[in-house]
């Protein structure tokens, strides 16, 4: 009940952040560097454009005072240093530095929202800890190729034709890194889509839903995307004796879903609606790379989701979710691949697609 409130919370200032600037916040979003930098480089003087929607809805979730701190100049750090800069005699930025930041205040800060009392995640690696996530559609092409790394020299930054046709063709949720969308843009209708999805944080243990196993390379032809199933069919991979957990090395330790609540990152701050809930993630073994990684959560049999109405609902692991034997629609895609495509993945698919046409005619 308890994480359900939350939940209605988090749609209330979602509703009323979209009622003041007739947009939702947007999913990678913040400030440049001096300097171009790709996306996953971290730095003090900017954010690189990393945070996620979260920060936006920060000022409409009771945490003004939060949102104060991080939009302004700030001095002070975690561990207390005021010699040591910046945070010391110098301020952070407007905005702050990258997301995973431990010497930012903010960013190590735990919201009470955010968190699922039925989740027992807590301290490091993890700065501060979210259990609720944004939906960015039924593809994991899209979560690296819609956010606009360095083209060179020049700012505003601005992504190649390539990556913004990928994009385009792929990141068919509600919020699309890098791009800000509206309830205009939900064609399907606010009741009929998922804008955000609970997860569970990482406790250290290779539990495969909440940390990648290290088996699809680092890649741009991500074998996941081509198969759904690849990390569950290749070996090893997952423990035959504890199906729950990995049997090989996972990703780095600090790459724990919903570590970083501030960060829009895959593992930090996305699901998809390929694999049904509480599925493993399969990634690119790094946490800034494309994934494909469900809802999750402690609670027994399903998971919250928050629907784009403001409607919280409870989502069981058996939803019907499609042909999962066919890939991820994309860019150059054929058949039930192609741009514009009804998605693969039945009613999961469908309701985590924001403009697909799918008629939803099942009870969820």
């Amino acid at each position: 009940m308890s994480c359900s409130n939350n939940f209605k919370q988090l749609g209330l200032a979602m509703h009323n952040y979209h009622a003041a600037y007739n947009k939702l916040p947007m999913h990678g979003t913040g400030t440049h560097p001096p300097t171009p930098q790709n996306a996953w480089i971290n730095m003090d003087n900017a954010t690189n454009m990393r945070l996620s929607a979260l920060v936006g809805l920060t000022p409409f979730m009771e945490q003004q005072a939060l949102w104060e701190q991080i939009s302004n100049p700030m001095l002070g750090r975690t561990d207390g240093s005021t010699t040591t800069n910046p945070g010391g005699t110098i301020p952070w930025p407007a905005m702050g530095p990258t997301p995973g930041q431990i010497q930012y205040i903010p960013w190590v800060t735990e919201i009470a929202g955010l968190r699922c009392p039925s989740d027992p995640g807590t301290g490091l690696p993890a700065l501060g800890r979210t259990n609720y996530v944004v939906c960015t559609g039924d593809s994991a092409q899209n979560n690296r190729d819609g956010y606009l790394n360095k083209p060179g020299s020049v700012l505003p930054y601005q992504p190649s034709s390539g990556t913004a046709q990928r994009s385009r063709a792929s990141g068919r949720g509600v919020f699309h890194l890098g791009l800000q969308l509206g309830f205009r843009d939900i064609l399907d209708g606010t009741a009929n889509t998922i804008a955000m999805g609970e997860i569970a944080t990482d406790l250290g243990d290779k539990d495969v839903r909440t940390i990648g196993g290290r088996l699809a390379g680092n890649s741009n032809a991500s074998p996941f995307i081509a198969d759904p199933l690849y990390c569950r069919n290749t070996q090893p991979g997952i423990d035959p004796n504890r199906p729950q957990f990995w049997a090989v090395g996972t990703d780095g330790s600090g790459d724990g879903r919903g570590f970083h609540w501030a960060d829009a990152f895959p593992v930090f701050g996305q699901f998809t609606t390929i694999r049904p809930p509480n599925s493993e993630i399969c990634g690119m073994s790094s946490w800034d790379r494309n994934m494909s990684a469900s809802t999750s959560s402690r609670h027994q049999g399903g998971t919250h989701v928050l629907m784009g109405d403001g409607a919280v609902k409870f989502i069981t692991d058996s939803i019907e979710s499609g042909d999962q034997t066919i890939g991820n629609v994309v860019d150059g895609g054929t058949g039930a691949r192609a741009p514009g495509s009804k998605s693969p993945y039945g009613l999961w698919g469908a309701l985590g697609t924001r403009a697909s046409k799918e008629v939803i005619s099942s009870e969820f």
